[in-house]
């Protein structure tokens, strides 16, 4: 089978999760695709799993309500063994780099990191991932089991399957946890967030100051109900926080419509946000390179453009 670890937060299956699965049904491995749902209290998100998997493996225990990578990891092995996968798929979120090296270790497994594409070269699994800073882009094989892990945003969501699968309650052997999490932050937004937006406004450094990039970006994202992006440049001057960077080293996204004011484009950049449907960018340089991989484009001056965009987008 190919197991794939559901990834979910507050009682929803996460949109990385349906990419999972489609990464699963390209990779042209044979065998039910089975999602195997970490947690406690996850009856919702196994019914969500259920619609887009051949089977649901639900481990719903009090051990598992908060997230620990060797229980993670001890976890998705006993599993794979049990149901003897010949594919371990898990998401490139910070926790899953942490855990799936592990995975692999416990298994004896060929590992795959970051994987933007997955297909079948004979017996072996392929994939595709980026390397040197997204300029080059590499191919590797792998026979036998394999643990992947995919790259958030680089496959499109699943839709749902011709049938709900079946779910299964799974009992599990798990080892005292040896780190404990004594608090947790989370940051408070009231916009959506970027890996699960249909709709992104993204500022680079052509708008010119931190007031202008609330100015527009945020009044626009605001008014299309939008997830907010950033370049590394702004966030490296401070104007953004880590959290909104869209590229090779911040968020990779696939949105239905990306819009990028003041972008120039760089490769950096555009490994991350270059899979979105439709790409809207505005920028007074006409020679900018996101100008080759955009729609539309816009050539002129934000300060002129983009309150008309705002104006128009209040209507």
């Amino acid at each position: 089978m190919i197991l794939i670890v559901a990834e979910h937060t507050a009682g929803k299956l996460a949109k990385a999760t349906l990419e999972m699965v489609t990464a699963a049904r390209e990779s042209g491995r044979e065998g039910p695709i089975t999602l195997l749902v970490l947690g406690q209290n996850i009856a919702a998100v196994a019914n969500e799993a259920a619609a887009v998997a051949d089977q649901v493996l639900v481990a719903d225990m009090p051990e598992l309500a908060t997230y620990n990578a060797e229980v993670w990891a001890a976890a998705t092995t006993q599993i794979a063994q049990e149901g003897e996968a010949h594919t371990v798929i898990i998401g490139g979120s910070r926790s899953g780099r942490e855990y799936a090296p592990r995975v692999a270790v416990k298994l004896d497994a060929a590992y795959l990191e970051d994987a933007t594409k997955l297909s079948s070269n004979g017996a072996a699994l392929q994939a595709q991932r980026y390397t040197f800073l997204a300029r080059v882009t590499e191919t590797v094989d792998a026979d036998g089991l394999v643990v992947v892990t995919v790259k958030p945003g680089s496959f499109a969501p699943a839709p749902p399957a011709a049938a709900a699968g079946e779910q299964y309650d799974v009992e599990l052997s798990l080892p005292a946890a040896r780190v404990e999490v004594t608090g947790k932050s989370v940051e408070k937004s009231s916009r959506v967030a970027l890996t699960e937006a249909d709709v992104i406004v993204t500022g680079g450094r052509g708008v010119g100051s931190p007031e202008n990039f609330s100015r527009y970006v945020e009044a626009l994202a605001d008014n299309l109900g939008a997830g907010v992006g950033a370049t590394r440049a702004v966030v490296d001057a401070g104007w953004r926080p880590y959290a909104e960077q869209v590229g090779q080293t911040g968020k990779t996204v696939q949105p239905k419509a990306y819009i990028a004011l003041g972008v120039s484009g760089a490769v950096q950049h555009l490994s991350g946000m270059g899979k979105s449907k439709n790409i809207i960018a505005i920028n007074k340089d006409a020679e900018a390179p996101i100008f080759k991989v955009a729609d539309y484009g816009i050539v002129g001056d934000i300060n002129e453009i983009v309150p008309a965009l705002i104006e128009a987008s209040r209507k």
